[in-house]
């Protein structure tokens, strides 16, 4: 639990431009889905600039791309600024977005998972020139119509955080629909080992606590499947979210999205020792 490669690599690449630049640095679109760790980044100097407003950002200026990463019109837009761009883009998103490049054509159809608000799939849409079809769920996927005369290849692909289970289930309905489709699952292991790590904490404790942002892809997932398999689950930001029902359950567990800090795990933990 905690940082993922991925998050801290980009927590560490703001770090360091806010080091050798000063203050004034910007981050296209929030660095990573954790307001805790992006309010201190703030406080070094960091400026968060909407992807919708990059006009506002002045010519010249230091830009980070985010964890998530971004759609190629959007560098090359800063790059026309004159802007220093500072690619902190995850290496399997980048992968991501270099497969959806190369999938895309006027006759092959690209079939993303994924929650469509979402700065990653945001951003690997922007990478498809055509035929991108993008489904939240099983139910989506049971919609998905092609042409029957379809000419050029079906490549299912993933959002790096959606939900393994999920994944697979809409893997098996497309098969039977369409047995061509390849199949290219893009979800980070880290996804699914953090999934796979809390579906056997659930079995071992009385209640669980998933620690991470609100608006965190990730930590909302496993918020859900904790709430699927344990007594009693929450979602909270820090320790002071902890409720005081929490002191009824025996054993209690806790786990963290992929972009919640070591530091705010660590104070959530010392909070509950010292509610017993």
């Amino acid at each position: 639990m905690g940082f993922c490669f991925g998050v801290r690599r980009a927590v560490e690449t703001a770090e360091s431009a806010l080091q050798k630049y000063g203050k004034g640095v910007y981050s296209l679109g929030p660095l990573i889905h954790n307001e805790n760790a992006l309010k201190e980044l703030k406080e070094k100097g960091l400026l968060i600039a909407d992807e919708k407003e990059i006009s506002t950002i002045e010519d010249g200026s230091v830009v980070i791309i985010r964890a998530h990463g971004v759609a190629p019109d959007l560098i090359e837009t800063l790059k026309n600024k004159k802007c220093t761009v500072i690619d902190a883009t995850c290496p399997r998103v980048k992968a991501n977005q270099k497969m959806v490049s190369r999938y895309t054509s006027a006759e092959d159809y690209i079939i993303l998972t994924g929650d469509k608000n979402h700065g990653e799939v945001i951003g690997l849409a922007g990478y498809a020139k055509s035929n991108f079809i993008q489904i939240q769920n099983y139910d989506e996927a049971e919609k998905v119509q092609l042409p029957s005369n379809l000419k050029g290849q079906i490549v299912l692909l993933s959002q790096t955080t959606y939900n393994p289970l999920e994944f697979s289930k809409i893997e098996s309905l497309l098969k039977s629909c369409y047995p061509q489709i390849k199949v290219k699952n893009t979800i980070c292991p880290a996804t699914e080992e953090r999934q796979n790590a809390l579906l056997d904490l659930c079995s071992k404790v009385d209640a669980l606590i998933v620690i991470g942002g609100k608006n965190s892809a990730n930590t909302k997932r496993l918020y859900q499947t904790a709430k699927e398999n344990c007594k009693f689950a929450i979602h909270i930001q820090d320790e002071s979210e902890i409720p005081d029902e929490i002191r009824k359950y025996e054993k209690i567990g806790i786990t963290a999205g992929a972009s919640t800090p070591d530091k705010i795990i660590s104070l959530v933990e010392t909070a509950l020792n010292n509610m017993v």
